[in-house]
Order: structure tokens, then sequence, then C-alpha cells
């Protein structure tokens, strides 16, 4: 059932919201009131849309009564009877608590687990497919520290993403990602296991975080390059270490000023991402039974190139389509995963 005290509290809260900025409230406010406005103005207008089909039906049932509209009202009630229960699912939908970071512009961080030479190329294929999947949304990608292998592989990798709902789109992807393939370093044709792993963390704001300056150890490095004139020329790396919680970051861009900024930004969102674990824990003592936990010690997923297979283990979706997966095609997964993780959160709002 919707809950009609919730929805009442809504409209009075968007009724409010519209009348402040009628009035035309200052500086901050403005904008902390507009942007609440614009988050819940497509909700109201569901709300309102549900309360319309209640009357439609409301009048339909009267109708009934009269003679000269009865045959009217036969037609119309099993429309709108069939159109309730999908309406009030959509509300439910609605309604679910929003994560505050789904918004979010994102870091994604790639590494090879098991598997040596190949487990490093994996993780190299993982790079290329999300940066395809966010040029076709449209998204900036930019790599902010990469390491390579001779073999063309990733020892590591972090980027950042900006874009419309970048989290909420790519939180689902953080855990262990399992190739079965035939490397291309072996030469006996047998088919290897091996894996990567990805860590997508929501971008902390300044307000999120606040890093005390004593708690920060700071060190300049000479930066490696790929050969050429340029190469080790300045000592312009940087590497901030977080003494607290022992969390080192790194930056090798050429300007010093500019790996502060990129070091401190990493920084900022690995202290914000520990603390939503943190909070994640106390709140559900089995995350792992949720779709987007985050564990990103669990296998989520098994990418079988011998059978063009891609198999997705928390929610038994597989897809005989990995050429276009690999290609950044991630749409169709990404959306049974949120709508797996809606099902579970409507399963316990009515438990």
């Amino acid at each position: 059932m919707v809950p009609f005290d919730r929805l009442e509290q809504i409209a009075q809260r968007f009724e409010y919201l519209e009348a402040q900025m009628a009035d035309g409230a200052a500086g901050a406010d403005i904008a902390t009131l507009a942007k609440e406005y614009s988050d819940i103005k497509p909700l109201v207008e569901q709300i309102t849309a549900y309360k319309q089909l209640l009357a439609d039906l409301e009048e339909a049932q009267l109708m009934l009564e009269d003679p000269d509209m009865r045959a009217l009202a036969e037609e119309e009630l099993p429309l709108l009877k069939e159109q309730l229960p999908k309406a009030e699912e959509a509300l439910q939908l609605a309604l679910l608590p929003k994560d505050a970071a789904d918004a979010r512009p994102a870091m994604i961080e790639i590494r090879p687990g098991t598997g040596g030479d190949e487990a490093a190329l994996f993780a190299g294929d993982l790079l290329r497919m999300y940066q395809r999947y966010a040029e076709a949304r449209g998204w900036r990608f930019e790599i902010i520290e990469e390491a390579a292998t001779e073999l063309g592989g990733i020892k590591e990798v972090v980027a950042h993403i900006k874009g419309e709902n970048v989290f909420a789109r790519l939180k689902y992807e953080s855990g262990v990602h399992r190739v079965q393939r035939v490397p291309t370093t072996e030469s006996g044709g047998r088919i290897h296991t091996s894996a990567a792993t990805v860590a997508v963390l929501p971008e902390a704001d300044d307000v999120d975080i606040q890093i005390d300056a004593n708690d920060l150890r700071i060190d300049t490095m000479r930066s490696s390059g790929a050969g050429g004139q340029h190469v080790n020329t300045t000592d312009s790396a940087v590497r901030i270490t977080h003494i607290p919680t022992g969390i080192v970051v790194t930056s090798s861009e050429k300007s010093q000023h500019r790996n502060r900024e990129i070091a401190m930004q990493v920084l900022k969102t690995r202290l914000y991402d520990a603390e939503r674990q943190r909070l994640a824990d106390e709140r559900s003592a089995d995350r792992k039974s949720q779709v987007g936990s985050g564990d990103r010690s669990e296998r989520i997923r098994t990418y079988n190139f011998p059978q063009g297979r891609m198999t997705d283990h928390r929610i038994n979706l597989t897809l005989y389509k990995l050429d276009q997966v690999m290609q950044g095609d991630l749409d169709e997964i990404i959306d049974a995963l949120t709508a797996d993780d809606q099902a579970q959160q409507l399963a316990a709002m009515q438990s």
C-alpha cells in the first residue's frame, strides 16, 4: 500500500518550497531550495497523477449507479483498475530512499588480481570498457593515475568520471571481475582464469570531509615518464599519506600544483567512501545480500570469452553478447542490477 500520510507530507513540503522561492529567499538559501524543489518535483507530479487516478476510479464507481452513465462506467472501470497496480508500484519505487551520492561524479580504480600478465591485460580491457560506456553516455572520463605493464596491461589505474548520475549507474561495478579465456601469452591454447578488481567511489565534496593538515605527510618524487626529452626532468609527482588511516595516494602529472589538487581530491574521496562503508555496515549486518553493497572482495561477474558469455552472479543474469559488453554496452546489466536492488528495498519496506 502507498503511505498516504507520506504523500501528503511531500506535497506540503513542495508547496512550502514553492512559496519560499516565490518570496525570493536570499543567497545560498535559494540555491538549496531550488535543488530540493527540482528533486521532488517529478515525485509530486507522480503523486498528483496517482491521486487523479484514484479520483477517476471513485467517480466511475459512482457512475455505475446512474443508468444513463452505467455503460460508460463499465467501459472505463477495467481500464482504470488495470492502471492502478502499475501506478502504485511506480510511486513506491519513487518513494524509496535515495542514495545521496547517486548524482555525484565518481572515481573508478581498477587493479589486476590473480593471473599475472593476463590479469593486467584484462584490467586494461575493463578500463576501455568503462571508457566506451562513459563516451556513450556523454560523460567526461579523465585518467588521473595510470601504471602500465610492458605488454600493454594495467598495473593500476584511477580515473575521474563526470556526468549525470555517474555514481548511480556505476556503483554496482565494485567487486572482483573474473575472466576466462586463452591468454595471448599462452602458446598451448589453454583457457586461463584470472581476475581484476574494480572500486567505484562517489566523489567527495569539500563539506563532506575535513582533513587536518597535521594528519598528512606530503612527499614529492621524480616522475617516471614514457621516455624522450621530458623523462625524469622534474620532481613533480606527489604522494600524500593520511597518517590516521594509512591511506596513500599519488599523482604524477607534469604540474606539481595540479598533482597536489588531484591527490587531495582522491584522498577525500577515499575517506568519504570509507565513512559511507562504515555507516552502511552499521545499518545492515548483511550487506552482502544487497546488490549495491560495494563489497570489493566479492566475485560479481565472469567474462567467458570462448563462450561469448557474461554472467553477473549477484542476479544470475547471463548474456551471450560479450563482444558488445566489452565495447561498453552495459545498460542492460546495470538496469537489471538497479531493478533488483529496488525490489529488495521494496520487500524490506513491506516486511
